[in-house]
Order: structure tokens, then C-alpha cells, then sequence
């Protein structure tokens, strides 16, 4: 396969204007992401991440830059770098009354594929939803539903994966597990994309990371480069001084 990354982030920017002033989100934000990695995006609320992904998403149109996805341009193969990507949203907004089969079928009919090269029970079972698979979706548990968003994000087959915070908001247990999942579907071959607030997390899963804040990036590279510019500091430290407050810090710290 020919060699390239899976995202390449030149200049990019975005502005929203008010009628009293103008909302720098990103500002000239340049990175890059390589296939087969998990990479992180970190930063407190308002840094950025949200916008980030809604351009690469197309429901946020960007103010400049380059944005390439899986070697499609944005601006010239808006819908191939939309078939590139699956996005799993941090709400666990589904159908109380579908089950999962029915909901990826239903995925699936979306995106346009055709019923013979569906996968439907492959992704069920990527995810460990086949035992579930004719059930209700209201039966399901908090962590069956965050899988069940992932499955819903893989039906077209997507080589990057976009999670939005992941994590937020559940239980330790419930936490490493869905870390576990992300990591198989790595090892998979899937290139992975994630907002979070944690560094303990990104720390734990992401080969490489960018920190933002107001919509600059304050940081991009390995953990061990972050640590390696402070080394006098704690992880906990080097974050906190960057980013902001102690609660972004640890899921555990609220």
C-alpha cells in the first residue's frame, strides 16, 4: 500500500464571528497523525478538540488550512474523507426500541451499502455485542451502549476511528474496559483518534499526543517528550500547568 497518513493537519483555522467580536477556535493548528496509531487530543473544555473534530466530521466548514484525510483532500473529496472516518459521539443517544442488529442495519442502509456486503455480524462480534444482538437497546448496559456507538461507527468499514471522549462520565471498571476495546480494534488495524480530558488515559493507550488550549496547540509528540521538557515536574504537573484546572487531570480527581 502506498505510504501516507492517515491525517495531515497544515495551517489549520477556525473563526466564529459574533456581532460583538471574533471567536478564534483553531488557530493555525498543524499535526499529523500516522496510520496504525492512537493518537490523542487533549485539552480542558473550550481548548478546541470539539471543532477539530467537527471539521474533519463536515459539520463545521474550516476558515483555512489543509486537512487531508486518508489522502483525500477536504475541500476537493469531501465524501471520500466522510466514508474514511466513523465518529462515535460521546452521547449515548440510540433507539430504546431497536435492537443492535437492527440498528447497524439500519447504519448500514445509510451509508448505502448493499444487504450482500454488509458486516454486520463481524462488527457485532468486534465489539462483543452478538450475545446481545436481538435485544432491545434499552436493556443494554452503560457499556454495551458505548460499544454499541462504536459498532454503529465501523458498519462503512472506516480505516480512522474518531472517539469523543470515550470514557467521560463512567466507572473505573466500566472505563478500562472500553480502554481494552479500543485497543483491540488498534491491533485490528484501525487508526485511532481520541478527545480526553486525562492524561493518565492518553498515557495508558496513545503512541503520540497534542494538547490545546483556546484553540492553540500547546504540545505535540510522545508522553516521553512531554516529560523529557520537564523533567523536574510530575506527568500530573507538566499537564496542569499547560491545560488548567486539577480535574481535567485525573478521571478520578473529582
Amino acid at each position: 500500500m502506498e505510504n501516507f497518513l492517515a491525517l495531515e493537519i497544515t495551517n489549520l483555522s477556525k473563526e466564529f464571528k459574533t456581532k460583538q467580536n471574533t471567536i478564534h477556535a483553531l488557530k493555525n493548528i498543524s499535526l499529523n497523525v500516522n496510520k496504525g496509531e492512537i493518537f490523542g487530543l487533549l485539552g480542558p473544555n473550550g481548548a478546541g478538540k470539539s471543532t477539530f473534530i467537527n471539521i474533519l466530521a463536515g459539520t463545521v466548514i474550516k476558515s483555512s488550512g489543509l486537512v487531508k484525510v486518508w489522502n483525500f483532500d477536504l475541500d476537493k473529496n469531501p465524501r471520500e474523507v466522510r466514508s474514511s472516518i466513523g465518529i462515535v459521539p460521546q452521547e449515548t443517544n440510540l433507539d430504546p426500541f431497536f435492537t443492535p442488529r437492527k440498528l447497524l442495519e439500519i447504519q448500514a442502509g445509510m451509508y448505502g451499502i448493499k444487504e450482500s456486503e454488509r458486516i454486520t455480524d463481524k462488527i457485532l462480534e468486534i465489539t462483543m455485542l452478538q450475545d446481545k444482538a436481538d435485544s432491545y437497546a434499552r436493556s443494554l448496559s452503560g457499556g454495551m451502549k458505548r460499544r454499541l456507538l462504536v459498532a454503529k461507527a465501523l458498519v462503512h468499514r472506516p480505516p480512522i476511528l474518531i472517539l469523543d471522549e470515550p470514557t467521560a462520565g463512567v466507572d473505573v471498571d466500566l472505563r478500562q474496559q472500553l480502554l481494552e476495546n479500543i485497543q483491540q480494534l488498534n491491533k485490528q488495524g484501525v487508526t485511532i483518534i481520541l478527545t480526553t480530558h486525562y492524561l493518565q488515559e492518553a498515557q495508558q493507550l496513545c503512541d503520540r499526543i497534542a494538547i490545546l488550549k483556546k484553540g492553540e496547540l500547546l504540545f505535540y509528540g510522545t508522553i516521553e517528550e512531554l516529560k523529557s521538557q520537564h523533567p523536574e515536574k510530575s506527568l500530573e504537573s507538566i499537564y496542569l500547568s499547560l491545560a488548567g484546572r486539577r480535574e481535567e487531570v485525573s478521571p478520578d480527581a473529582s
